[in-house]
């Protein structure tokens, strides 16, 4: 242990006091002072519950959640607001000790929550205030330096996928010579939707049994199944219409994932829910690739959204669907348009990857920085690192 530093108990460095509930009659849009729910700020008011800088800790809900204010603010009834001596312990150090600790892991209960008896009870290694100040400008520099670069890096994670979104458009907006406009009535030979096992009085089964594909399932021109349901054989004698075939695309219908579809690309034996819908195209008429791309296109997306029903819950009827018009262009003009879309998805992918990696590098190594502050082990930030983390 360097020396000064004491090994405490985090209940006594600080307090974590109850946020207080706000009418609706003190809420403004306009208001002065912010508002502080769990996970950030919630609301504007005219007054404020507390006048010093300080620390919001979720409560509930997003249990563990940080935020760091040094204006007067008023904290909501799912948070804690953290009170300490100013003469001892310097604010932001206290902020990213709290960052260490990952007070997300205490959240208990069905409704994530924490007790502060839990966080009182944590050890931590405390230096005395000067140094906490010396580590305080270590880490501005170096996050510094690290936020930047991760600003960066989504921007151009954000730019790889509008690029990608621009073509599609570009595709399906432009029409060539042979192109027509085709309803999917005529191109597609089935066009429905599953239903609730709840509603043929179907259970769930564990992994033996017919595959249940939910709107969960289908991504954006990817199906996903991090996470799969099963169902008994009997669902596809009482729902035989929308069992899947390899092939088939699948678009979602109801909630807020309205829009994104992919192909159905599992032999499995599977059916879907009634949040999904089963687009069967005509092979000789219509490929369903592209297909795909066309409904995931930002101008179709729009489509799709413009002609929601929103009764209590967003959705499309397949009524919609057989009527809804696409450009089509010839057999032979629709492979090579798919073929191009691939490739270019393709080296997509390769730099989200990319960008994707480069963020997790940069979290791991502000968590590290962090881990050396609060174990007495940085002394001064080694900028060879930092350098080839924000390259």
């Amino acid at each position: 242990m360097r020396e000064g530093w004491e090994l405490q108990n985090l209940g006594d460095i600080l307090k974590l006091e109850y946020g207080k509930p706000l009418t609706k009659e003190k809420r403004d849009a306009t208001g002065t002072y912010v508002a502080y729910g769990a996970n950030g700020i919630k609301c504007r008011t005219n007054e404020y519950y507390w006048d010093k800088p300080s620390i919001i800790v979720g409560r509930k809900g997003s249990a563990g959640e940080i935020n760091l204010t040094e204006e007067k603010f008023w904290p909501l009834d799912v948070t804690y607001f953290v009170v300490f001596d100013d003469q001892k312990y310097d604010l932001k150090f206290l902020f990213f000790c709290l960052k260490d600790l990952n007070l997300t892991s205490l959240a208990k209960g069905v409704k994530p929550g924490i007790n502060r008896n839990d966080v009182y009870a944590l050890k931590v290694l405390f230096p005395p205030l000067l140094e906490q100040k010396r580590i305080v400008a270590i880490l501005d520099e170096a996050f510094a330096g690290i936020d930047a670069a991760v600003a960066n890096t989504e921007k151009n994670l954000a730019n790889a996928r509008e690029l990608f979104e621009s073509y599609l458009n570009g595709v399906f907006t432009r029409k060539g010579d042979g192109w027509v406009e085709k309803t999917l009535g005529d191109m597609c030979e089935r066009i429905t939707k599953g239903s609730s096992p709840k509603w043929q009085g179907i259970e769930y089964v564990d992994k033996h049994g017919v595959l249940f594909v939910t709107s969960e399932n289908v991504g954006t021109n990817q199906m996903l199944f991090s996470k799969t349901k099963y169902v008994e054989d009997a669902f596809n004698q009482k729902d035989s219409k929308s069992i899947l075939k390899r092939g088939d695309v699948l678009t979602n219908i109801v909630g807020a994932s309205i829009g994104r579809t992919a192909v159905f690309d599992r032999n499995d034996l599977a059916n879907i829910n009634q949040a999904v819908c089963l687009l069967r195209c005509e092979p000789d008429k219509l490929i369903n690739m592209y297909l795909a791309y066309i409904l995931n296109s930002p101008f179709f997306k729009q489509i799709l959204h413009d002609n929601e029903i929103d009764n209590a819950r967003a959705n499309l009827s397949l009524g919609f669907f057989k009527s809804l018009t696409i450009p089509i262009p010839p057999i032979e003009d629709q492979v090579s348009i798919v073929a191009e879309i691939d490739s270019l998805r393709e080296q997509t992918q390769r730099l989200e990857s990319i960008y994707q990696q480069k963020l997790t590098t940069l979290a791991e190594l502000k968590q590290s920085i962090l881990q050396k502050a609060f174990a007495g082990e940085l002394t001064i930030l080694p900028e060879k690192t930092l350098e080839e983390a924000v390259a």
